[in-house]
């Protein structure tokens, strides 16, 4: 006799937090090599024409909008770790719930990446430029938040379009 066990709530936040610590890693390590490295030097050229690691300080959002709101960024920020936090506790904790799940974390770790530069040195570190398209010069969060918000459309758009798929959304009724 098989029974369908879900893990306990400690063991989905623990995997969520250590998932979200190792990616918030990743983007504050690139960061500090780009920062002791890269900082006051030319251009590191990966593929000529293409793709360089260029500094940039970023005290702005995407494309440079809000340039020194902090504040406004903090604001921001903490809200969205509100809702996160919110739906993240609510996401069912089985396999058909898992690229959500991941999703969601990959999500907020970018944010949080960011978050942490804003906070503590007022400004982003940016620094991969593909040149060939004369892209806005981004980091490792960005690539977290962006692949992630893509990934949360079309699993919206096509894997949970039924709205009973979010019933683990609404406030429940006593």
């Amino acid at each position: 006799m098989t029974v369908n066990s879900v893990k306990p709530v400690w063991v989905h936040w623990l995997k969520g937090c250590t998932i979200i610590f190792i990616l918030t890693f990743l983007d504050q390590g690139s960061k500090y090599f780009v920062l002791t490295r890269l900082k006051n030097t030319p251009d590191i050229i990966l593929i000529p024409g293409v793709l360089q690691l260029h500094y940039l300080e970023n005290r702005g959002m995407a494309f440079g909008l809000f340039e020194g709101k902090i504040p406004v960024f903090v604001i921001l920020c903490v809200l969205f770790f509100c809702v996160f936090f919110y739906v993240y506790a609510r996401i069912p904790r089985t396999g058909y719930y898992l690229p959500l799940t991941i999703t969601s974390l990959i999500m907020v770790s970018g944010a949080l990446g960011n978050f942490i530069d804003r906070v503590f040195r007022k400004y982003v570190v940016d620094f991969i430029y593909f040149s060939l398209i004369d892209f806005p010069v981004f980091n490792m969060a960005d690539i977290y938040v962006v692949c992630s918000g893509i990934l949360l459309v079309i699993l919206v758009c096509f894997k949970y379009k039924n709205d009973e798929d979010y019933h683990f959304l609404r406030l429940k009724k006593d």
